[in-house]
């Protein structure tokens, strides 16, 4: 009888000599070919001329072109200035409420879209409703004020001619004049232009649901309502929780094309001063170069910071960039 408890003994298997990273790049020649055009320009368009973020630690003058290394290093004095600016309260505090009321309207409002458009059985009228909610992301602010102008002009205007036909004023209001309606007019458009669109990522999310789940809680009764609670919203969490994230780090980007078109008038600058529309008005048209190129790096740093507490706090949930 053999003898079981022999061990079989194999030769020793080669080892392979792990590859180096030119052999790697040499072998995927024809993917790098792809990819090295899309490298070579977000380092020459994105990287290469941040070294002009120095100019905002200088008196930079113009006559010194290029050699920005010309002009005397001032440090954090810039910044300063912001801070200590009169209008600093004011800029910080519309460009933190605009931005907050943009979150707590804009973001959840494609993905209940999305969710709405997910129970449409009429496949005719579905596309309808997306062509129509997609099309005005592709329109031009140039193009969405012009319209918002003609809506709410004293003379003619369609939301003027409606309230006054239907009793809610005696005479035309010039609703882009008063601070008071400029907020909620501003919000309005901004996510009427991005509502459609926003919600394709969400309705690709619900797309990808495995139909078993719901034709299991059609079996134990749920109704759709149930279904949505407890399938498909849950399913699209971690979309949902990426997405936040983002926008949490876009905090400071209160918006610029809409403001500066929407806000043309003087006596909505209470309101309408962000801090994108300020640097321009300020840092651009004064020519304060390094001004607004501090006070732009001063906010990019807030926002990376938004950005890194905002992922660390959604870190916990499992949901997170990085």
């Amino acid at each position: 009888m053999a003898d079981l408890s022999t061990t079989t003994k194999y030769p020793p298997q080669p080892q392979l000599k792990p590859r180096s990273l030119g052999e790697r790049l040499l072998k995927q020649w024809d993917i790098q070919l792809m990819v090295w055009p899309g490298i070579l320009l977000i380092l020459v368009f994105a990287y290469f001329p941040m070294y002009g973020v120095l100019t905002g630690f200088m008196n930079y003058k113009l006559h010194t072109g290029a050699n920005i290394f010309a002009n005397e290093w001032v440090g954090l004095k810039h910044i300063k200035m912001f801070y200590e600016a009169p209008e600093f309260g004011r800029v910080l505090r519309n460009t933190m409420v605009i931005s907050l009321l943009k979150l707590a309207i804009g973001f959840p409002a494609p993905v209940i879209l999305a969710l709405m458009l997910n129970e449409v059985r009429n496949m005719a009228f579905k596309r309808t409703v997306q062509t129509v909610t997609y099309l005005p992301h592709f329109l031009s602010w140039v193009v969405v004020a012009n319209l918002v102008i003609s809506l709410l002009s004293v003379d003619n205007g369609s939301i003027n001619m409606l309230l006054m036909k239907l009793g809610f004023i005696a005479e035309p209001v010039n609703f882009l004049s008063m601070s008071e309606y400029f907020w909620g007019i501003l919000v309005s458009s901004n996510v009427w232009k991005e509502i459609g669109f926003a919600s394709i990522v969400y309705l690709a999310a619900i797309a990808s649901i495995d139909p078993h789940q719901y034709e299991a809680a059609q079996i134990d009764g749920a109704t759709r309502l149930q279904q949505i609670r407890y399938i498909t919203f849950p399913s699209i969490i971690p979309i949902v929780t990426i997405f936040l994230i983002l926008a949490i780090g876009q905090l400071l980007n209160a918006g610029f094309e809409d403001i500066l078109l929407l806000a043309n008038n003087p006596a909505l600058r209470n309101v309408s001063d962000v801090v994108d529309v300020y640097v321009y008005r300020i840092g651009l048209q004064n020519y304060r170069y390094s001004y607004a190129t501090a006070i732009g790096l001063f906010k990019a740093l807030i926002s990376v910071g938004l950005l890194v507490m905002a992922n660390y706090a959604a870190r916990r949930s499992g949901n997170s960039l990085w």
